[in-house]
């Protein structure tokens, strides 16, 4: 996976990193926004988030090992925790300094996910966690590229880094656990290699 010959650009390696996650749990989008609409959803954000949850959901059922959990508890606690109690990668925060609706009181919301995130890590929910977690990686995903970060620059290093050593962690286990499970119903990809 070209995400682990990064090391050193750890832009670069997030980015490729969630290539391969989009590759895993998105699969037909179109096909996915074409349901979210027929069954009354307002596609973008809030299906991705639910297809989010639900892609987590199966992964923790299928890990009879437990070795998700085990990432979070005993692995990435501490990156966790941090990037938990990070503002700047909280969507609220940015839409109430952008001025747009849902960012008004992101400081209530903002305590009341930490209180949702410490709930649940201290309930072992993995799901529930992963869902925070990625919510926040998300907007790091959306800084980096949608140019709300400026390459490899010194400002906001901690969380880039934590956020690729999380998901270059937790994606071979996602994928590990699929390629265990071949008879569940997984997102096909879009654009699958077609022989000529």
């Amino acid at each position: 996976m070209r995400a682990h010959r990064e090391e050193d650009d750890l832009d670069t390696r997030f980015i490729h990193l969630w290539i391969g996650l989009n590759a895993a749990y998105a699969g037909d989008l179109e096909r996915a926004l074409e349901e979210d609409e027929g069954e009354g959803r307002r596609p973008g954000a809030a299906g991705e988030r639910q297809r989010f949850e639900e892609f987590f959901r199966m992964l923790v059922q299928l890990d009879g090992e437990g070795r998700v959990y085990k990432a979070l508890w005993t692995r990435f606690p501490q990156e966790i925790r941090i990037l938990l109690d990070n503002r700047y990668v909280f969507a609220p925060f940015w839409k109430h300094h952008a001025g747009q609706a849902g960012g008004g009181g992101w400081e209530i919301s903002f305590e009341a996910a930490k209180r949702a995130a410490n709930a649940a890590l201290a309930a072992g929910d993995t799901p529930v966690v992963l869902s925070i977690l990625f919510d926040r990686l998300y907007v790091l995903r959306n800084q980096l590229l949608h140019g709300g970060a400026t390459w490899n620059s010194a400002a906001n290093r901690s969380q880039v880094r934590d956020g690729a050593a999380i998901l270059g962690h937790l994606l071979p286990l996602f994928i590990d656990l699929m390629m265990d499970n071949p008879d569940e119903e997984w997102a096909m990809p879009l654009y699958p290699v077609i022989e000529d």
